[in-house]
């Protein structure tokens, strides 16, 4: 090993880990110690070849990157210093350089695995949207993480303190951070908050939730703190917009039934003023705008009378929107007099209030049931009792203003037994069907029979279905009854068929199933399970129900008749006897209302609007029945107007169905009456 000047202990330098060498200005090496001769081992070079060169003298450290004999990397640090001349040396001596070569390997990962760790851990808080801080109490610095700048709009790399950080914070929310902090410190606990920040340089705010703990010394004294802020901005304006719809109608932008019925509790509950009173509103016949119109219209209608009503009812009253078309005002210290005449200015202000859609005048008119606060009364009794009061505006002709009486609830009890008198009749078999003959006019004949309800249980009263039919429509048991009308109407059919007789029935159906879009389909396909053919069945809708839901109508009328069933339209002239009805519906008989027939013997204009409606049908391809002849004297006079049939006591009374069939299949063919 070459020398090292005598003045340097050689001995020591020998022992140190750090490999040292000098050299000469031209590269020459002129002395290294044992750990420069193990790392030239280690890379698999002699000491004269180690990469020390690459290093400046007495400039900044050189970081090189090494292979070694086992093939793995090792990273040295290189420095270079100049050795001074030694005192009495020969001034003309070469200038001698010292190299370090350090093995900075660990360091190198360590300093990686620091730098990675800091990586992840800032693109952690922004794809969380999470931003740190931590405050050194000692010192009372604060420390805010590089995201957490970016999130309130400042230079990842811009210098903050804690003075420029609270002028961003919502002045509404300063105290409360700084109170909960204070608080956080004294007890050395965790603590969250959230509060508003405004981004730097604009008036864009942001909701921020923090987290955060206070970590202490040995000793317990606080030391310092960390903390999280949480961008949910986003997330805040989806929870108040879900929070404003549980309470909001979204069409309408009026509380909802869940809001109303909370304000209601609160007025019904114990201790709260009972001078109180509710309207319940419903739009007349607006399914017709739906229906006719479309609902975008329909919609809007809605939306014009919420802004009407908000208009035009007193202060304090709380328009919500209940579902459908129907709103309801809760008024407050309003007593029953009041309540109504409110409701009856209502109704005839929207009356009189053309509504301007799509650039045509609509006019629409509102029925309304008024109740007032008993003391007694919770929300679901309030809004029962301005339904019924709602029930008897609509019945009474709509387009007004009803209040609740007790007699409106004794109504609706009878209802209510009604309609569980049927439910029973129906699960237990003493729901029936009678059968009245329709007979030929011309030939006396039988070419049908018409099914009627009715119910014979262990009651003193049979009811018919102008008792219950009128409640049952108001709930969804209707669907059921039609349903079962129908089936057994094919069954006594197919039962008929195969004793050799051929019989043809009728049967009524509701409102509520010719608004099904399914009903018609599955008539026909009853019929076909059955092997019936179509031709021995036919439906009969009555003229009101047909001018209420005319597409309906329409609709099952193209289906029924395509497959060879009739289609009839009952009590014609009862309701609005237009023709235009006959013109676009293929009705394949034409029932003429008891209110012509029964008088038609007396001359007048009876047997004149007879005579119109038979040619009319006639016409059209539609045979016509006369409904009611319940006298021998009318039978001539309907025949020698052209109508081809009647039905009435006189014809014909009604029979149970199974009496029917047991006289009919016993004979083994068709009964005598019937063509």
């Amino acid at each position: 090993m070459p020398a090292l000047p005598s003045s340097v202990p050689a001995a020591v330098l020998d022992t140190t880990s750090t490999a040292l060498l000098t050299a000469s200005e031209q590269g020459e090496v002129t002395w290294h110690n044992r750990a420069a001769q193990r790392l030239g081992h280690l890379i698999g070079a002699d000491v004269g070849s180690l990469p020390f060169a690459t290093a400046t003298p007495d400039g900044p450290p050189v970081e090189l990157r090494c292979p070694t004999v086992d093939g793995t990397t090792r990273y040295l640090r290189v420095t270079c210093r100049r050795l001074s001349q030694m005192r009495g040396e020969d001034p003309t001596t070469p200038v001698r350089l010292v190299y370090e070569l350090t093995d900075v390997t660990e360091q190198r990962a360590d300093r990686n695995r620091a730098d990675d760790y800091a990586w992840r851990l800032t693109h952690i808080e922004q794809l969380a949207r999470v931003g740190t801080w931590e405050w050194h109490l000692p010192t009372d610095q604060v420390v805010w993480s590089p995201t957490l700048k970016s999130m309130i709009g400042l230079n990842p790399e811009t210098a903050l303190d804690y003075p420029t950080y609270r002028t961003m914070i919502h002045p509404d929310d300063v105290d409360m951070i700084e109170a909960t902090l204070v608080q956080a410190i004294r007890g050395a606990t965790s603590f969250t908050y959230t509060h508003r920040m405004f981004l730097a340089h604009s008036r864009e705010m942001r909701v921020l939730e923090c987290y955060g703990e206070v970590f202490t010394d040995e000793s317990g004294q606080p030391l310092r703190m960390l903390g999280t802020a949480h961008d949910i901005t986003e997330i805040r304006q989806v929870q108040d917009e879900l929070a404003y719809l549980a309470e909001h109608d979204p069409l309408t932008g009026l509380p909802n039934r869940r809001a109303l019925t909370a304000r209601m509790s609160d007025l019904t509950s114990a201790g709260a003023p009972t001078s109180a009173a509710l309207l319940l509103i419903d739009i007349d016949n607006f399914k017709d705008i739906n229906d006719l119109r479309g609902h975008v219209v329909g919609d809007e209608v809605l939306r014009l009378l919420a802004r009407l009503l908000t208009q035009h009812l007193p202060a304090g009253a709380v328009l919500g929107r209940l579902g459908g078309d129907e709103f309801a005002v809760l008024l407050p210290s309003c007593d029953a007099d009041r309540a109504l005449a409110i409701g009856a200015g209502l109704c005839d202000l929207v009356a009189h209030t053309p509504f301007a859609v799509r650039g045509e005048p609509l006019r629409v008119t509102l029925s309304i049931g008024a109740a007032p606060l008993d003391t007694s009364d919770d929300d679901t009794l309030l809004l029962a009792h301005a339904d019924l009061a709602l029930y008897q505006a609509k019945g009474e002709g709509r387009n007004r203003a009803r209040l609740f009486a007790p007699e409106q609830q004794r109504l609706a009890a009878q209802r209510v037994d009604l309609v569980s008198r049927v439910r029973k009749a129906l699960d237990t078999g003493q729901l029936q069907l009678d059968a009245q003959p329709i007979i030929d006019l011309a030939d006396q004949r039988v070419r049908s029979y018409e099914l009627l309800m009715r119910v014979r249980d262990d009651q003193r009263r049979q009811i018919g279905p102008g008792d219950f039919l009128p409640a049952l429509e108001r709930g969804d048991m209707i669907y059921e009854l039609d349903r079962w009308v129908v089936e057994t109407a094919t069954q006594a059919l197919a039962s008929a068929r195969s004793a050799g007789v051929d019989l043809r029935f009728d049967v009524n159906i509701s409102s509520r199933s010719l608004e099904d879009p399914s009903f018609g389909d599955w008539v026909v396909a009853t019929l076909a399970a059955a092997a019936v053919p179509a031709t021995r069945l036919g439906l009969e809708i009555t003229e009101t129900t047909a001018i209420a839901n005319l597409d309906a109508a329409r609709r099952l009328a193209s289906t029924l008749t395509s497959a060879g069933c009739g289609f009839s339209l009952d009590d014609f002239g009862a309701g609005y006897g237009s023709f235009v009805y006959l013109k676009h519906l293929p009705f394949s008989t034409v029932k003429i209302a008891g209110e012509f027939v029964r008088q038609a013997d007396h001359g007048g204009s009876d047997p004149i609007l007879i005579d119109a409606v038979v040619r009319a049908a006639h016409g059209l391809g539609m045979r016509t029945v006369a409904e009611h002849i319940d006298r021998p004297e009318l039978v001539p006079v309907l025949r020698q107007l052209g109508v081809d049939c009647g039905q009435g006591y006189h014809l014909g009374r009604p029979e149970p169905l199974h009496l029917l069939m047991e006289r009919t299949t016993a004979r083994g063919g068709v009964p005598a009456t019937l063509a």
